[in-house]
This record gives C-alpha cells, sequence and structure tokens, in this order.
C-alpha cells in the first residue's frame, strides 16, 4: 500500500504558475499526475519513470512539467502559463512496480492515487 498526499493547489489567474508537490510513504519505479475536471473524464497529465524519463499530455505539452527527488519520495508538477481549461482536481498517482510499461501511456491506470489537490484557473 503506498500513500500519497497532494499540496500545492489553490487559485490564479491566467498565465499563472503554480507548483503541486506529492508526499509519498515509499519509493515507486512509476509516478504520474491526473486531473479530472466536474462532468469530464479523467486525465492523464504527465508521467515520470524512476530514471527521471517522462511523458506528457498534448494538452501541456510545454507547460507543465513533472519532477521527483527521489531521496524525499516526493513527486512535484510545475504548471506554466495556466489557462482556465486546466481548471480540476489533480491528484498524484504510483504503480511501483511498473518499470516496463511505465511511459506506455499518459493514460495509463496507476493503482495508487491520494486524495487530490484543487486547481482553479480565472480568466
Amino acid at each position: 500500500q503506498v500513500q500519497l498526499v497532494e499540496s500545492g493547489g489553490g487559485s490564479v489567474q491566467a498565465g499563472g504558475s503554480l507548483r503541486l508537490s506529492c508526499a509519498a510513504s515509499g519509493s515507486s519505479n512509476c509516478m504520474g499526475w491526473f486531473r479530472q475536471a466536474p462532468g469530464k473524464e479523467r486525465e492523464g497529465v504527465a508521467i515520470i519513470r524512476s530514471d527521471g524519463r517522462t511523458i506528457y499530455a498534448d494538452s501541456v505539452l510545454g507547460r507543465f512539467f513533472i519532477s521527483q527527488d527521489n531521496s524525499k519520495n516526493t513527486l512535484y508538477l510545475r504548471m506554466n502559463s495556466l489557462k482556465p481549461e486546466d481548471t480540476a482536481m489533480y491528484y498524484c498517482a504510483a504503480d511501483p512496480p511498473d518499470w516496463a510499461n511505465c511511459l506506455a501511456s499518459v493514460k495509463k491506470y496507476f493503482p495508487y492515487s491520494g486524495q487530490g489537490t484543487q486547481v482553479t484557473v480565472s480568466s
């Protein structure tokens, strides 16, 4: 069982930036962020493997950056140039053993996720 706790959400104007953090109870080969807005399907945002390789959803490419501090078991999501359509609940997720398929798709299923942190972007 992996415990994940997100923080760093908030309200920001369009064009602004936020950094989300996720504290994990242990290490993981594969971690990511996904988001869900009211009335919309869950959307994979970014994934990082323990060797540092990453993939991103097209909608955030070049604006969002995922990173990790393995010494602290902490995952980050730096979000720049935020848009109103980025408004959603953002969730941290982990799949500890998955190395081989970690970066196969940004829609990857993760068995563990946190409670989420709300990001609201106003125009």
